[in-house]
């Protein structure tokens, strides 16, 4: 053999012993992550469940990979991500906060586990047969949001014990959680002799005209539910809810942290950690079948007393002391 014809040889089998050792090599697990909103609004929320994947042995980028699909809060963009992540063969879907997401993910897929966090019964919605024993390859977490409904009109009446009429701003979209939350808030606010006016904001264009209308009605104070489109929007509703005068309640503390007047309800980044457990479970081989989904049982109460007082309230003591945090 010629020895330039040796060389090209030696190269040849070079490069062929390197593709065979790639393919030998383990492939590390990979983890689709699916949420109907922009990255930069949930930047903790994804660094609690990448805390919650490497209490399971999973760190990202050492020994699993992490494909994340952003809609921007394009909801119809969700089918189309949802099934680039089953021909990726990602190892587990995650759709965290957004029914539609959820929604989307199940249509995309029967076999590939699915991991959710949702504020809504999932067996309502036809995603798990119960909870204790989901049956299909779907589980994840919920949150106590809508069984919280009544206790949000409790605190806010609280704060401002003179109103009388209270706003309530839903997201008619939302069909699967706004019919709860109207029945629920609806329902309280007539054992407390409070008159209630529904208001609707189908995105973020419609926030003035809601606050415009929330005055004309003479509501004294707002509720707002838990909605994919007001978490992503936390920021300017704490903003017109002190631009409007309007003392508020969500069920995060996110917005207190915005400026809002006051939260009630499950820590969302806790929510998220437990998904990231559960997704790390599966990824070693346990089936969302025998997975119970999780029910986020802990609450905080959160009032901003600076808020409190641009507003011109008097936090009563007995609420500030049954309060989790007090920011100043």
């Amino acid at each position: 053999m010629r020895r330039r014809e040796f060389i090209t040889f030696l190269g040849g089998s070079a490069v062929a012993w390197s593709r065979t050792a790639r393919a030998q090599q383990p492939t590390q697990p990979v983890v689709g992550f699916l949420r109907n909103a922009r990255p930069d609004e949930a930047a903790h929320l994804v660094a609690a469940f990448r805390k919650g994947l490497s209490e399971t042995g999973y760190v990202e980028g050492r020994n699993v990979l992490v494909e994340y699909r952003w809609t921007g809060g394009q909801t119809d963009r969700l089918p189309s991500m949802a099934a680039e992540l089953v021909n990726r063969q990602v190892n587990v879907i995650v759709a965290l906060g957004s029914t539609p997401a959820v929604r989307a993910a199940k249509a995309a897929t029967t076999t590939i586990p699915i991991v959710f966090m949702l504020g809504t019964d999932p067996v309502e919605l036809g995603l798990v047969t119960s909870l204790n024993h989901p049956g299909g390859n779907l589980t994840g977490v919920i949150n106590l949001n809508l069984q919280l409904a009544q206790k949000w009109l409790e605190i806010l009446h609280e704060l401002t014990p003179a109103t009388t009429a209270i706003a309530l701003l839903v997201n008619p979209a939302n069909l699967a959680t706004t019919e709860g939350y109207i029945r629920e808030i609806e329902a309280a606010a007539g054992r407390m002799g409070l008159k209630i006016h529904i208001l609707h904001a189908n995105n973020a264009r419609d926030f003035d005209m809601v606050f415009t209308s929330a005055r004309e009605r003479g509501a004294g104070a707002l509720v707002i539910v838990a909605d994919l489109l007001f978490i992503s929007n936390i920021d300017r509703l704490a903003a017109l809810s002190l631009l409007n005068s309007l003392p508020a309640i969500f069920p995060f503390r996110e917005f207190v942290a915005a400026g809002g007047l006051a939260s009630y309800g499950t820590n969302l980044a806790e929510t998220y950690h437990l998904a990231g457990v559960y997704t790390g479970r599966i990824v070693k081989g346990e089936k969302p079948a025998d997975l119970p989904v999780q029910q986020a049982t802990r609450v905080e109460l959160i009032i901003n007393l600076k808020t409190a007082r641009m507003l011109g309230l008097n936090v009563a003591p007995a609420l500030l002391v049954r309060a989790d945090e007090v920011i100043e």
